[in-house]
């Protein structure tokens, strides 16, 4: 099992800021009720989560940047290396009551992401992986699944919302895509979506309009768990794009085919 010092940091915060939040979304079943709900206050856990995170990591290794989704960046005194944080993937969900969200930290060197964490408090699964040592959850080693038939495979996405622009090539996506496959899941937090596909528990992944936050952790851990992942234009660039597609070397072909056309 990977184990740096860096790796260990990684860890040990997305528990510490994990259990914060399982706190706080204990306390949103009993705001759901009032008349106010719960907006605010699970804003300002989110807020707290990405303080609880930025200081431990800051605190571990001081001189590394920090790009989280609240706060404005912090350029590192060493400008090779950089921390990029979702203290809450699935926000929507949490405010909801719905059991899915998670704590995401990526480390980046160079440009490239090196090592990545995915912790879900609320079933106790802890995704990570380092560049060119495997992936795991908790204490097992994952990989992609071996599913080679469109029709066996189910793939996950998000759907744009709230008036977003992208509404209509995805509503395209889908066209193509469901007569092909045995399901689309839409489950609201694209860190877990990419660990899931690392586990074997969707065949692939693709969606538009995401934040390098939202995906960093999870790129390498899908990497490493043997996912092909690629830029959704070809020749583009995920990051600066905001776009991503991957799946398992066998699946990969034909889905990008459906998604690309």
């Amino acid at each position: 099992m990977p184990g740096s010092a860096n790796l260990n940091v990684m860890m040990k915060t997305a528990r510490k800021a994990g259990r914060g939040l399982l706190k706080d979304f204990g306390e949103v079943e009993n705001l759901q009720a009032s008349t106010k709900g719960p907006g605010d206050f699970v804003s300002r856990a989110d807020l707290r989560a990405e303080e609880t995170i930025r200081e431990e990591l800051m605190t571990a290794r001081p001189t590394y940047g920090f790009l989280g989704e609240e706060g404005a960046e912090i350029e590192g005194e060493d400008p090779t290396r950089r921390w990029i944080v979702d203290p809450l993937d699935g926000t929507t969900n949490f405010l909801h009551g719905l059991p899915h969200w998670a704590v995401s930290i990526a480390l980046e060197h160079k440009g490239q992401v090196v090592a990545g964490v995915i912790y879900d408090p609320v079933k106790d699964e802890l995704f990570f992986a380092e560049k060119g040592e495997g992936a795991w959850m908790n204490e097992q080693r994952i990989r992609v699944s071996g599913r080679s038939r469109m029709i066996e495979s189910i793939f996950a996405t998000g759907l744009p919302f709230g008036g977003r622009a992208d509404l209509p090539e995805t509503l395209k996506d889908l066209g193509r895509l469901l007569p092909t496959c045995a399901g689309v899941r839409r489950f609201g937090a694209a860190a877990l979506d990419l660990a899931y596909v690392a586990a074997g528990r969707y065949d692939g992944f693709w969606e538009r309009k995401l934040n390098a936050w939202d995906m960093a952790a999870g790129l390498v851990i899908a990497r490493e768990a043997g996912a092909f992942v690629e830029p959704l234009r070809e020749g583009g660039d995920i990051f600066a794009d905001g776009e991503v597609i991957c799946a398992n070397e066998a699946i990969f072909p034909q889905f990008a085919k459906a998604i690309r056309s």
